[in-house]
């Protein structure tokens, strides 16, 4: 009367549907490690080894909780290298009686659990995955009929779902969003609050091993490894986030400084992806912070929303749209990443930044994403679908639920709009403006022509000239191409020509750019 309860790399939460209701006694935790997962992209080393290590200390969480637990590991020699393989083992082991699993995370591995019914010949029940507030088909309904899916009044219902940050049925101080207050450049900050650091025990050090013995062609490097790989120690970065730096996040959410990876961020997303924490607690505890004033509302707000707006609005549209959206071209681009993007060595100072960290820690935040190596990467016109790739390559929270939509759709425009409501380019005068890269660099923000003229000024401008036939209706890009249209005839020719010159020199392999 066996059950077979296959947990997956991101499914590490006491609380997952397919445990739900089952008996201890009648039930197998079956987890694998499998060569299909942990290189079905070049995933950053980092990456590698939380996942390992967090697996392998989940198992033995689970063991203590009174689970029988069957755990594949990856140097197994009868390894069969995917999750299907494994089931197949399993079921020689145990015989079960039927399979009981939660929901997958994407499209690649979500074929593979309808087809285990067929191919084993047992029932397999696929329970919805409750850590999400919306549903599959919630998502549908509201979408349904709609021109534009835009966040924001999706996150507004999932507000009123919630109830969080909630007045008597009205958003708290009137306001649903806070966005426009959250835009402020930070400056050095001694006091600056740092995450915690959390040193690799016996169990970690055995995967940092593994990985680097196993993948060490892929990017990035272990030196340093301080990442929590418990519930435990999750919760602990989580406290010590609210306690710490939630109370400025808000203000400084979008600022970017030399030398700082974290500045008032939470870097608790890879434990939310991975099931260590769960978001809904996430965001009343922040709320619980706000209540008590402790925290103040543009923080907290802005913390919520990308918790129960953006990431739950990510999911909804990755299933929504199915598995072809990663497919998508709007401006049919096709240019290839840079070299430099896997080794951070350019003279521009705001890739090299945060190019740098991502290599070193699997972690960059969302303005540097967005606003440096995704901007520069539209601006160039790199093909979106290997931008994807890079972006689930190299960072720690990455899983393509949600890093799809994030960088195919918000980062690169190619969905044409579907997700956001206009492309996020930017010259480097908005790189200035929030952050202090510009004053460390070689190249002058405020020179568009020349030998040193940072390269964003040039390319921005050509960008909105090549693609007027696409967007140059936008009424959010009206003020950029009127700005344009001012200009003289010989200044518009010397700026592509500028662009020009600049794409032709990246193409042929420079790296000092």
């Amino acid at each position: 009367m066996t059950i077979l309860i296959p947990v997956l790399g991101d499914q590490l939460s006491f609380g997952l549907s397919s445990l739900a209701g089952a008996d201890r006694a009648d039930s197998v935790v079956l987890m694998m490690e499998v060569a299909d997962e942990t290189t079905y992209v070049r995933h950053h080393k980092t990456k590698l080894a939380y996942i390992l290590s967090a697996m392998r200390h989940h198992a033995e969480a689970l063991r203590v909780d009174g689970w029988r637990v069957d755990y594949v590991l990856l140097d197994d020699p009868e390894n069969g290298g995917s999750f299907t393989g494994e089931v197949a083992r399993a079921i020689q082991r145990h015989d079960p009686e039927r399979i009981v699993v939660t929901e997958a995370g994407e499209w690649r591995v979500a074929a593979m659990l309808d087809s285990w019914q067929t191919l084993f010949g047992l029932p397999v029940e696929i329970r919805p995955d409750s850590r999400f507030l919306c549903a599959h088909g919630e998502f549908e309904a509201w979408a349904e009929g709609r021109a534009e899916l835009r966040m924001e009044y999706f996150y507004r219902e999932m507000r009123k779902k919630t109830g969080l940050l909630m007045d008597g049925g009205k958003p708290a101080e009137g306001r649903w969003n806070f966005d426009k207050d959250n835009r402020k450049p930070a400056q050095a900050d001694l006091l600056m609050p740092r995450p915690l650091s959390f040193a690799p025990d016996a169990i970690t050090q055995e995967v940092i091993a593994l990985v680097e013995q196993r993948f060490g062609d892929h990017p990035g490097d272990l030196d340093g490894f301080d990442y929590a790989v418990t519930v435990e120690d999750a919760e602990r970065q989580a406290a010590s986030f609210m306690a710490n730096a939630l109370p400025k996040f808000g203000d400084y959410e979008d600022a970017m400084l030399t030398g700082e990876r974290f500045l008032w961020h939470s870097i608790l997303s890879p434990y939310l992806n991975s099931g260590l924490l769960d978001p809904l607690d996430l965001c009343r505890k922040a709320e619980a912070e706000y209540r008590a004033g402790r925290a103040p509302l543009n923080s907290v707000e802005g913390y919520v929303r990308q918790i129960i707006g953006w990431r739950e609005y990510m999911r909804g549209i990755y299933w929504r749209e199915g598995p072809d959206y990663v497919d998508r071209n709007f401006f049919g681009h096709s240019r290839a990443l840079p070299g430099w993007y896997w080794t951070g060595a350019t003279d521009m100072h705001c890739l090299s930044q945060a190019l740098g960290q991502t290599l070193a820690t699997a972690h960059a935040h969302h303005i540097q994403r967005l606003m440096v190596t995704g901007n520069f990467a539209l601006l160039i016109g790199a093909d979106p679908k290997l931008v994807h790739l890079w972006y689930l390559e190299v960072y720690l929270d990455a899983y393509e639920w949600v890093e799809l939509p994030n960088t195919l759709g918000m980062s690169q425009f190619g969905d044409g709009g579907l997700l956001g409501s206009k492309p996020y380019i930017s010259s480097g005068a908005y790189i200035n403006r929030m952050s202090d890269y510009c004053g460390h660099c070689r190249y002058d923000v405020t020179k568009r022509i020349g030998e040193d003229a940072c390269p964003f000024n040039a390319l921005y401008w050509d960008f909105l000239a090549r693609h007027r036939d696409k967007i140059g209706r936008n009424p959010r890009l009206a003020m950029p191409y009127r700005n344009w249209d001012r200009q003289s005839e010989s200044d518009q020719i010397a700026t592509r020509e500028q662009a020009a010159d600049f794409l032709a020199k990246l193409d042929s392999g420079g790296t000092a750019y």
